[in-house]
């Protein structure tokens, strides 16, 4: 079992920036992908950006050129730092892990919000 912990959310002005940070504890020594997803009101859950153990990244198209991903293999920690925010970035915002070979854990969510 692998268990999340996600902190870093929380009210923002358009055009600020917020880091949001997930630490994966357990059983994590079969962690391959890391990743953010996010969900607005009435909306479905999709990939922000995503990063491999290898460091490979993918990021969805809303969010390139303003967020970045990164993480810290030894700490089994992944970060998402978000500038130039937009309102409609706001959604809650998921931490996502894929252990090998195939099991995915999500964290509890973290409420982003960002007033126009």
């Amino acid at each position: 079992q692998v268990q999340l912990v996600e902190s870093g959310g929380g009210l923002v002005q358009a055009g600020g920036s917020l880091r949001l940070s997930c630490a994966a504890s357990g059983s994590t020594f079969n962690i391959n992908t890391m990743g953010w997803y996010r969900q607005a009101p009435g909306k479905q859950r999709d990939m922000v950006a995503e990063i491999t153990r290898g460091g490979f990244i993918n990021y969805a198209d809303s969010v390139k050129g303003r967020f970045t991903i990164s993480r810290d293999n030894a700490k089994n920690t992944v970060y998402l730092q978000m500038n130039s925010l937009k309102p409609e970035d706001t959604a809650v915002y998921y931490c996502n892990v894929l252990s090998l070979p195939s099991r995915i854990y999500w964290g509890q969510g973290t409420q982003v919000t960002v007033s126009s």
